[in-house]
């Protein structure tokens, strides 16, 4: 079987007028997409544009409604992800698809155990596995479980789950959306190792530095529908987000003058014990209204322990909580929500929806009780509705049933508009941003961005904690440096450059100044 030919160049993969409906939501509307072996091949579109929905296709979850797939010039039939493995066809996705009690290696060969007298044997596939470690410098131990691997190290389980199947097809659903910068330069090496031994990369992606980074090729989809496809080294990065969202782009953020207020909140000596070591050490800091307050560090240095004390999702050793002058040390969840906490987590999966619910009960979950949606104990659904319904138009919130579409059934991207929707509109003196534009399109991200300044602008706290550099040195107005569970540096806008700020980071200089 040998790849179609089309002016000079073999075709690995085409998929010719894919139509995909839900409902009444058009998700891919005759969308024909072609990509070659050798080739970083780039999906870009907006959150809700069909890149994910038109690669479940291909990896088989779900099937067409029209249209035909042709793998090395053969129409074939993917009616599920066995089907596509067969035509060594891979994806790692978005949210990982991994058995948290199971070990690496069970993950990596499950489905494809080897038996003996019927039992499982593993020797063959231990050697294979790490032979192909080895080779693509993907190292995890494999006896250790998933549940204890960090997040950058669950993706090379699931990138050796993809080789260990022998894929020549690799695609990459958002792969960098929760990496560190260290971590997401190396993917990026891995792929082009990939493409460097022929073999085809899609990588659906909403960040254009590393489409230009990583890319040769890119298709653009809006609404469902091919707008473009381009030889990204012909293209700049204005030209490409313009091109997904259908318009210019205002990137320019109007800042009120920085005239810090009041106090909102207040740590002082906060520390966290753990079992070996303090993850949180002494830590005090204050952010006041009108002003944005930013957290730079690497993933791993106490950034989610200390925002889940602050909500009260954690217990802290000692140290006080100080809201609005009261101190919250020892209150509930709820108790700090209905004392001005908005917060928009780090994981939206785990902690911020109810994945079975719709949309429109997870977009009142922090004001169900009150008396604006009940009355008596039972809730009015139409009240509840037709808020949804404000936060979905004002936020562009995208699914196929609108306020009726489970949580579960979202895009990423959508889920995390919904958690920004709801903490952003219920009423708050301090908004907790932990990795806010994970996942979004240029075009959401640029909302948001303009959102949270207008919090700051309104008088509001915000307190935005972010892997993303650019981000931080964006919005903040004073920049904190966590190191190993300690602040070990201060700033002010303006007064640093990102270089230090990496110092600081990376421990290299630890000296608060």
């Amino acid at each position: 079987m040998f790849p179609l030919l089309l002016m000079g160049e073999f075709i690995m993969i085409e998929m010719r007028n894919i139509t995909k409906r839900f409902g009444s939501l058009v998700a891919n509307d005759h969308i024909s997409f072609k990509a070659l072996p050798g080739e970083i091949h780039a999906l870009l579109g907006e959150n809700g544009a069909g890149k994910t929905t038109l690669m479940s296709i291909l990896f088989g979850l779900y099937e067409p409604d029209e249209g035909e797939i042709l793998i090395n010039g053969e129409v074939v039939k993917i009616k599920d992800p066995n089907d596509a493995t067969k035509y060594n066809i891979g994806m790692v996705h978005q949210h990982f698809k991994l058995v948290e009690v199971f070990t690496v290696l069970d993950n990596i060969i499950l489905g494809l155990e080897d038996l003996k007298y019927g039992f499982i044997t593993k020797d063959k596939a231990r050697q294979k596995i790490t032979e192909i470690m080895n080779q693509y410098n993907l190292h995890v131990d494999l006896d250790e479980y998933v549940k204890n691997l960090t997040v950058g190290e669950q993706q090379k389980v699931e990138i050796l789950k993809m080789l260990y199947r022998n894929s020549d097809i690799l695609i990459f659903d958002e792969p960098t959306a929760v990496l560190t910068p260290q971590e997401i330069d190396e993917l990026i090496e891995i792929m082009k190792g990939f493409a460097k031994e022929g073999k085809t990369v899609i990588l659906i992606t909403h960040k254009l530095e590393e489409i230009k980074r990583a890319a040769n090729k890119c298709t653009i989809l809006r609404r469902g529908k091919v707008i473009d496809t381009v030889d990204v080294k012909s293209v700049t990065k204005n030209q490409l987000a313009e091109m997904m969202v259908g318009r210019v782009l205002n990137q320019k953020y109007e800042f009120n003058e920085y005239q810090p207020k009041e106090k909102v909140l207040s740590l002082k000596n906060i520390t966290l014990n753990g079992k070996s070591k303090d993850i949180l050490k002494d830590i005090s800091f204050d952010v006041h209204k009108g002003e944005i307050l930013g957290i730079a560090g690497i993933d791993g240095n106490g950034q989610t322990e200390l925002v889940q004390v602050i909500t009260g999702m954690m217990r802290h050793t000692s140290g006080e909580i100080i809201l609005n002058g009261v101190d919250i040390s020892y209150t509930s969840i709820r108790r700090r929500i209905m004392s001005g906490i908005s917060h928009i987590p780090e994981d939206r999966q785990k902690h911020g929806l109810v994945l079975d619910f719709n949309l429109a009960y997870n977009l009142v979950l922090q004001e169900y009780h009150t008396d604006k949606f009940q009355k008596y104990s039972i809730l009015n659904h139409n009240l509840i509705n037709e808020y949804a319904k404000d936060l979905v138009q004002k936020y562009d919130i995208r699914s196929a049933a609108g306020i009726n579409s489970s949580a579960r059934s979202m895009s990423g991207g959508n889920q995390q508009k919904a958690i920004i929707a709801r903490e952003i509109e219920k009423p708050h003196d301090l908004l907790i941003a932990f990795q806010p534009t994970r996942g979004l399109d240029v075009g959401a991200i640029n909302n948001i961005h303009q959102q949270m300044i207008k919090e700051r602008n309104n008088d509001k706290a915000v307190l935005l904690v972010s892997f993303e550099l650019e981000e931080i040195f964006s919005l903040s107005d004073r920049i904190l440096v966590i190191f190993e569970g300690q602040i070990v540096g201060e700033f002010l806008r303006g007064q640093v450059d990102e270089e230090t700020i990496g110092l600081y980071m990376s421990g290299t200089r630890k000296e608060v100044e």
